[in-house]
């Protein structure tokens, strides 16, 4: 395994030191990224007020993200792109370079280079993971800074608007309890999305829990404003359900089984089939498409938002189902060719 890079003008000692504006000395921070710009300023911003402990892991930017993370105050590791790229792979690397360089790190709060740390919430989290030492991952409110941007800005806050309690996953952003993350390997480094569902999944299979608290964490910014990059994030998140089901499919849970069946049906199955029918019958072969508005009404009438938000939610949510059922296929695609999947990026 090929160790991070550390800038030698660094003191690990120094990553330890307490003071009155880095009060957790047990808590070191990994924020990940690439081209990230003035996003990663931010985020480096926010969290070395919180700790001593704060990494910024570059994945071969091209922008001046690690300059800007540096200046912020991180320290930069960077990661070795001769090896395929995946988050996985970044965030395990930060926090080997956490581990060497703070021993006793009890907690390490994972975060993604476009989001913001909210000021109370790693002293919650880690309060939190104090009294429940039966709890390996502790996540909270995820809110999307600009969600009037756009409408794909809007469908990424209200995904991240969760139910509170035990849960089955986190997702980028968590505060996780080191020993119960060297216990399971970190993350599945081959990944190249849906590394934190597979990961939780392996630490409630040995006997952790998974809480999401009712408390802010962080601002995140998609900067999603184009159709394209909307598509092809559901690419990303189709191929991940696929290779989630693959490797965990067949255990009690059927890991994203679900969800890549419904990716096939909508996106796949039911096109095919009415087009075969249509072959067949003629126009009488175009009956099974409307299936599609019998669904838009029924989640229509589910929903509690204006008329004209509910309408824009409901179609999206249908029609995501195309690009997902597409990465289902790129992941059948190299499953087949026996290649490792490349990273679909979306900004």
């Amino acid at each position: 395994m090929i160790e991070a890079q550390m800038d030698p003008r660094y003191d690990s000692a120094d990553m330890r030191k307490p003071t009155k504006t880095n009060p957790l000395p047990l808590v070191g921070v990994v924020a990940i990224g690439r081209n990230e710009g003035m996003r990663i300023d931010t985020c480096i911003r926010s969290a070395v007020t919180l700790t001593a402990m704060v990494l910024y892991v570059d994945s071969g930017s091209t922008d001046d993200s690690v300059l800007l993370a540096e200046s912020a105050g991180a320290q930069i590791v960077g990661l070795d792109m001769g090896l395929p790229f995946t988050a996985a792979r970044a965030r395990n690397q930060g926090y080997r370079r956490l581990r060497q360089l703070a021993p006793e790190l009890s907690y390490v709060q994972f975060v993604d280079g476009d989001c913001e740390i909210e000021a109370d919430w790693i002293e919650t989290a880690s309060a939190f993971l104090d009294l429940n030492q039966d709890v390996a991952v502790v996540c909270g409110r995820r809110r999307e800074r600009f969600p009037s941007r756009s409408i794909y800005n809007k469908l990424c806050d209200m995904e991240w608007d969760t139910p509170i309690g035990q849960t089955k996953a986190c997702g980028g952003d968590a505060l996780i309890r080191a020993d119960a993350f060297e216990q399971i390997g970190g993350y599945r480094e081959d990944l190249i999305a849906g590394e934190e569902p597979e990961l939780c999944l392996r630490l409630r299979t040995a006997g952790w829990k998974v809480w999401r608290l009712d408390a802010e964490m962080t601002k995140h910014d998609a900067a999603i404003v184009h159709f394209s990059q909307w598509w092809r994030r559901h690419v990303r998140s189709g191929y991940a359900f696929a290779q989630g089901a693959y490797l965990h499919g067949r255990t009690p849970e059927r890991h994203w089984v679900w969800e890549t069946l419904r990716a096939l049906f909508w996106g796949t199955t039911l096109p095919i089939v009415s087009l075969l029918a249509l072959s067949l019958f003629g126009p009488w072969g175009l009956l099974p498409l409307l299936i599609y508005p019998l669904q838009f009404a029924r989640r229509l009438a589910q929903r509690s938002e204006s008329l004209g938000t509910r309408s824009q939610l409901t179609f999206f949510e249908l029609l995501t189902r195309f690009p997902e059922s597409s990465g289902v296929f790129t992941f059948m695609r190299d499953l087949g060719l026996g290649r490792h999947g490349r990273l679909i990026e979306y900004k």
